[in-house]
């Protein structure tokens, strides 16, 4: 791996083993920052904040070995990417402004494929996860997690059927709840059905009826201007004197036609006169057919104007217009259908529930019979790591139980008892340790010291990595508060790890570090400007001295080295 303008790291090239690895250094030397760069290639956020000062951008990359058909491969290569003699080069670019870019395999991808890959790569050990690990809820997690698919195969079929019971549930109470209101506005709609049930409006009823009212209410005067247009056109019964329009527009026509012969574009004038004749004659004729069917009947515009009313009061409660009120009436059918079927509904949904509470208890007295079979051999899996690591009289067990609630609660019967119940089940895990023969069993967090606590969660984490199925283990300063004897211990079991994975460990501890297949030391110098630091393989003397000021704070100190030299040849011989 190599880390450039990554915090105190200026550039560094990081050579693990593929064994063991302990990676060493002073305090703010830098050491936390391989873990950085580690995780960042994991997928991890990109934090500015990262980039060394005066630098455009940190860039971490990683050639990692790879299986040509593991499912990091495959997925690899889904993305595009190609495998480089049996390893995967991958890279992540983090610049000053918080943008991020990453590399798999030749190609640009997202970063959230490096986190899928890393599931299938590396598992990461730190305090981080110790601490989380006090919490019953991240001890039940552990626990599935160990359990494997005899857990979370019944654990996807309980939180499948657990997510439909909430949706079922929340439904059933806001019917219920909410019956009066739904009741309320069932009867609104009702009525309103029944007001335009009984009006009975037509589609375009409103639009025809308001043309008929304005013509009825001027119906003298259409009347008056049909009549003096018609007797303008063709002529007034009355008058024999008059002159009209079409008399005319005929004498103009008799003129045209004696001469047409004569000239052709006269004989063109002549025809379209005869059109003007005929058109007239044809509107003279529709008018004296409007003027004698005008209707101005009183009656009849009264009983238009009361329809329209009728209308009126319709668009006003219900829609703009009559095409508004007809699709409200629509809807709202509809929606009353709906809220009459709450009833039925409200069955459905308790029968539902019901059946949905019998099928959790099942599927929760499964999950129960299988966490508590992987519970004991968990519990015996960390006793016996806990054995190697100097605490050979300590035991821990794995308390399961469930809280009983009573039985018109909101629960779930398992084992012939109503009990609470969640998302992931209705088992309540915690780790219990006894530290010594005779004492009482207590939850891990009460139950040890400091020392104690780091080496029972190390006996966790290493536990997990024996089930987790990754080539690459990663522990972060999980040694803390271990020392003399355990630290020893610890050491000799992380390097008995390696022997079938690569284990990374930054640690403080010499005793740790010795066991190392390699031992990388983190180191930094200070130019008076710009700090730099370095990663380098610690062999021979080297180490020696790096193990001796781990050990007494001076490399130079010969019973420090003396020491340092005995902790090699006990690793050496140790295993």
């Amino acid at each position: 791996m190599r880390i450039r303008s990554l915090g105190v790291i200026d550039d560094a090239v990081v050579e693990l083993s593929p064994g063991f690895t302990a990676v060493t250094g002073e305090t703010g030397a830098g050491k936390t920052m391989v873990v950085t760069s580690l995780g960042l290639l994991l997928g991890g956020r990109a934090d500015p904040a990262l980039v060394r000062i005066g630098a455009k951008s940190a860039v971490v990359e990683g050639r990692i070995g790879i299986g040509p058909r593991t499912p990091a491969a495959v997925r690899a290569e889904e993305a595009g990417a190609e495998l480089d003699d049996g390893a995967l080069l991958i890279s992540r670019t983090v610049s000053a402004e918080g943008r991020s870019r990453a590399h798999v395999g030749g190609r640009s991808a997202p970063v959230g494929l490096l986190a899928e890959l890393a599931d299938d790569l590396v598992a990461v050990h730190g305090q981080t996860d110790q601490q989380g690990l006090l919490r019953p809820a991240r001890q039940r997690q552990a626990l599935d997690r160990y359990a494997g698919d005899t857990v979370a195969v019944p654990l996807a079929k309980y939180t499948a059927a657990h997510r439909r019971l909430r949706a079922v549930a929340t439904e059933l109470d806001e019917l219920t709840t909410r019956a009066r209101e739904r009741s309320q506005e069932a009867d609104l709609l009702r009525f309103g059905l029944d007001e335009i049930a009984a009006a009975e409006p037509q589609p375009g009823e409103d639009t025809e009826l308001a043309a008929e009212a304005e013509r009825l209410g001027h119906a003298e005067a259409l009347a008056s201007a049909a009549t003096l247009a018609h007797a303008a056109l063709a002529g007034n019964p009355e008058d024999p004197e008059g002159v009209d329009a079409t008399t005319l527009v005929a004498g103009a026509h008799r003129a045209l036609e004696a001469v047409r012969s004569h000239d052709r574009e006269l004989a063109g004038l002549a025809e379209r006169i005869g059109e003007i004749g005929i058109l007239m004659a044809d509107v003279a004729g529709e008018l004296a057919g409007y003027a004698d069917g005008l209707d101005a009947d009183p009656l009849r515009l009264a009983a238009v104007e009361e329809r329209r009313a009728a209308l009126n009061h319709l668009t006003r409660k219900y829609g703009q217009d009559i095409a508004a009120v007809l699709a409200w009436a629509e809807e709202s059918a509809a929606r009353l259908a709906e809220l009459d079927g709450d009833d039925d509904r409200i069955g459905e949904l308790t029968a539902e529930r019901d059946a949905l509470r019998a099928e959790l208890g099942e599927l929760a007295q499964t999950l129960t019979d299988a966490r508590t079979a992987s519970a004991k051999r968990f519990a015996e899996a960390v006793t016996a790591e806990l054995a190697e690591l100097a605490m050979p009289h300590a035991r821990v067990t794995v308390e399961i139980r469930q809280t009983e609630v009573a039985e018109d609660a909101d629960g779930i019967e398992v084992g012939g008892r109503t009990v609470a119940y969640g998302p992931a089940g209705a088992d309540e895990v915690e780790l219990l340790l006894a530290p010594h023969p005779g004492a009482p069993p207590r939850p891990i967090a009460k139950g040890a010291s400091g020392g104690e606590l780091s080496r029972v969660m190390l006996a966790v984490e290493v536990v997990f990595a024996g089930s987790d199925p990754v080539p690459t283990y990663l522990f972060d300063e999980v040694d803390a508060g271990v020392g003399g004897k355990a630290a020893v211990e610890v050491g000799r079991r992380l390097a008995r790890l390696a022997k079938s994975a690569q284990v990374v460990v930054v640690t403080h501890l010499p005793q740790v570090a010795a066991f190392a297949d390699r031992q990388l030391l983190v180191a930094k110098t200070n130019d008076g400007s710009v700090t730099r630091s370095g990663v380098k393989v610690l062999e021979g003397e080297e180490r020696i001295r790096e193990l001796s000021r781990m050990l007494a704070g001076q490399e130079d100190s010969e019973t420090a080295r003396a020491h340092a030299e005995e902790l090699l040849e006990t690793a050496r011989t140790g295993n």
